[in-house]
């Protein structure tokens, strides 16, 4: 592999962590001097400023007439999100989990995934379908921004923290530099790991499938991994939540939108991918329940799902006998296999809190 491929893998993951910190700094702190709960900001401006590279990639693709790539972006990058983003930064740091994103903003995810997956079931996602998706899109920017006006309303000059005084412009300056080093920290290191790949002899098929779907998600997972490490627990989940949204209603509408004829879905990502993305985001839902946290050995439960999910791409792409058997056995069994670990989890959890509350 060439020194500048190199330079380009090393030089884009230095780039990403300098515009991740800067990012999460300057969020937390827009946050404070605005009175508004860092959740909101991870929900809205974090999420969808790091869902960028995920636009620019389906909405090209869609335009170039890859329909395969638009799609396969958007629900790789979401899995990426929920798998492994999440799960990698509940092993560093246990993520609590704010009452809001349980209630509110989960149950939109999971709504909003089943709908993009009802849509897509005729084979293709039409122009029409997009502006459906764009419409919702608006929708939830709305109900984010009037969040945030209640948010602000209710808060007190006691709320705005120890960064409250600061001038604002300057922490907007440190949101955009840092949304801008992501985006260009990622594209970096996407070019190394393709050129990294293709030294290795990995096909083409399978560097669309993982590093361009992993490699768009990069801003989020250096997002969140940040924000834990730094205490904002509520910044990573709530950027994984709003990334989750924003690549369904925006990118995938937006990339239906512009596409001439719209975005034919391939069958395998009916057939596998879209329910896999379902139930990854069905996930969530007992996981943040119990407790209002994700721990540690629920992240390590996600990781080993994508670790799953990426043996499937593999062998997808070698065409291996053993294919069939192993997608069968992700849908027929492990994945109903862990509903019923998760719901036993959460039936547990709510007994206890209910004889807390009989005790108290």
């Amino acid at each position: 592999m060439s020194p500048l491929a190199w330079l380009s893998l090393l030089g884009g993951l230095a780039v990403l962590l300098v515009g991740a910190e800067l990012l999460v700094r300057g969020a937390s702190r827009l946050a404070a001097r605005l009175g508004i709960a860092p959740l909101l900001v991870g929900l809205t401006v974090v999420a969808y400023g790091t869902s960028a590279p995920e636009l620019a990639v389906s909405v090209r693709a869609g335009l170039t007439g890859s329909a395969g790539l638009a799609v396969g972006n958007v629900l790789g990058s979401n899995l990426f999100n929920v798998l492994l983003v999440l799960g990698l930064a509940s092993l560093l740091v246990p993520l609590d989990v704010s009452r809001r994103l349980v209630r509110l903003d989960v149950p939109i995810l999971v709504a909003v995934t089943a709908l993009a997956y009802l849509l897509a079931l005729d084979g293709r996602l039409g122009r029409w379908d997009g502006a459906v998706l764009l419409v919702l899109a608006v929708g939830y920017t709305g109900l984010q921004v009037f969040a945030a006006r209640r948010a602000r309303e209710g808060a007190t000059s006691a709320d705005a923290g120890e960064d409250g005084g600061r001038p604002w412009p300057i922490q907007v300056a440190l949101v955009v530099a840092g949304l801008a080093l992501l985006v260009v920290g990622a594209g970096w290191l996407v070019e190394g790991a393709v050129a990294m790949a293709r030294w290795l002899g990995v096909g083409e098929t399978l560097i669309g499938l993982t590093i361009v779907a992993a490699g768009t998600s990069l801003p989020e997972a250096a997002t969140s991994a940040v924000a834990g490490i730094r205490g904002q627990r509520d910044l990573a989940t709530g950027n994984v939540v709003g990334s989750n949204i924003f690549n369904l209603l925006v990118v995938l509408g937006a990339a239906a939108a512009v596409s001439p004829g719209g975005l034919p879905v391939p069958e395998h990502a009916l057939r596998f991918d879209f329910p896999v993305t379902l139930a990854a985001a069905f996930a969530c839902l007992p996981i943040f329940f119990t407790g209002h946290r994700i721990a540690r050995w629920e992240g390590a439960l996600f990781l080993a799902y994508y670790a799953a999910y990426v043996l499937y791409l593999f062998l997808a792409a070698a065409r291996r006998p053993s294919l069939a058997g192993f997608e069968r056995a992700m849908l027929v069994y492990v994945m109903p296999l862990t509903a019923v670990t998760l719901a036993t989890v959460t039936a547990r959890a709510l007994r206890r809190r209910r004889e807390g509350e009989g005790r108290g």
